[in-house]
């Protein structure tokens, strides 16, 4: 049977990331999305102009309507918006227990607009740690969880990975794309040993929403029944595959979409 994986995360009209990344990334992957809206934004690959946050009793609304109804294999959370939606979050995934749980931290976007409120990467810590099988910061966003400096090199990113473990997340993924660096070298850490994820770097200036669909596409394999390094291994593939293939679109002015369907078109 197909999997049914769903995506908690703000809307982006531009398709680039956000829900409209994930049910993009879960559709090539074989799996069918589903989608609880917690923000909508006004962006396009210039910059994210304004946001407003869907109410949280709405958010947790579709939640329990699609819990009541469909079987679902994986969650992946992004953009949470609020501190409201962080602790409903975690609330509903203790009520729920979703067999998998990637979390990307959302807290900026890549032009650096901020797309949360409030002190969310403690929340993230203190509601939604215990409840998730993966956390994927890329290396701003493991700043604020950690409360440490942005890691520079490979051994700041092993220090900083440990640290998250330690605040009670199972697994953690920092994401090295932007450090400055030949090749983009991920750090995983799954609370025993750490594995360096290399890939080339591609020379394309289509990569916005880079972070969504490696979390979705994790998720996604973690639906399919792969486990967790391998499920990384797949998905690190699939999102170099939609980065080399990705100037083959013409989207806006800047940094545009990955092309997901590379594979089919």
């Amino acid at each position: 049977m197909i999997p049914n994986v769903l995506s908690i995360a703000g809307s982006d009209p531009g398709g680039g990331a956000g829900i409209q990344a994930d049910l993009k990334t879960f559709a090539a992957l074989r799996c069918h999305g589903l989608s609880v809206i917690t923000a909508l934004t006004a962006q396009n690959t210039q910059g994210v102009f304004d946001f407003s946050v869907v109410p949280t009793d709405f958010v947790a609304a579709q939640i329990d309507a699609l819990y009541a109804d469909i079987e679902i294999k994986a969650v992946k959370i992004g953009m949470t918006a609020s501190l409201a939606i962080v602790e409903m979050l975690g609330e509903r995934l203790a009520r729920y227990q979703p067999p998998a749980v990637v979390l990307d931290p959302v807290l900026a976007a890549s032009s650096g607009a901020s797309l949360a409120t409030g002190e969310i990467a403690e929340s993230m810590v203190a509601h939604l740690a215990p409840r998730v099988t993966l956390v994927t910061p890329n290396l701003i966003e493991a700043a604020y969880l950690a409360k440490m400096p942005m890691p520079e090199r490979l051994t700041d990113m092993q220090k900083i990975a440990g640290r998250i473990h330690e605040l009670g997340f199972a697994a953690v993924l920092v994401k090295g794309g932007h450090r400055a660096a030949a090749g983009c070298d991920d750090v995983l850490f799954d609370g025993s040993s750490f594995r360096i994820l290399t890939m080339p770097r591609v020379p394309t200036r289509n990569t916005h929403g880079t972070g969504c669909t490696l979390s979705a596409a994790i998720a996604a394999n973690l639906a399919q029944g792969l486990d967790l390094v391998p499920a990384i291994e797949a998905a690190k593939l699939y999102l170099q595959g939609a980065l080399e293939a990705a100037d083959a679109l013409n989207v806006g002015h800047g940094p545009g979409p990955l092309n997901h369907f590379h594979r089919f078109w």
